[in-house]
């Protein structure tokens, strides 16, 4: 009866820790994401005064890094915990997908001069 008691808090801690994990990473990826709309903001701003060419360029990327941004933050809101194999598989994935988006918008914010 004992071990059974044990092994129950045990399995009920380790779901906690779980639930707090992803709720913890929730909160991450919403200050990355509200991080990300403030940049696309920063970047319509910079490129308001743009020759015609060159702006249209920079809008079709912006508009293709502000839905990509948006899907992550829709993927987020969906998950839902289904176990600790697929919370991890979910991260893995999901972080890579972020990591994409940082780099474009690391390579957007530098021009090419000439």
């Amino acid at each position: 009866k004992v071990n059974v008691t044990e092994a129950e808090n045990e399995l009920e801690q380790a779901n906690e820790e779980y639930q707090a994990e992803i709720e913890n990473y929730r909160m991450e990826t919403a200050t990355k994401i509200s991080n990300n709309e403030i940049l696309i903001a920063d970047f319509k701003k910079e490129i308001a005064n743009d020759k015609k060419v060159t702006k249209a360029k920079s809008e079709k990327k912006i508009a293709e890094l502000e839905q990509k941004n948006k899907e992550l933050k829709q993927k987020m809101d969906n998950y839902k915990a289904e176990g600790k194999d697929q919370w991890t598989t979910f991260k893995t994935e999901f972080n890579h997908d972020m990591d994409e988006l940082n780099k474009a918008f690391k390579d957007l914010g530098v021009k090419n001069v000439k």
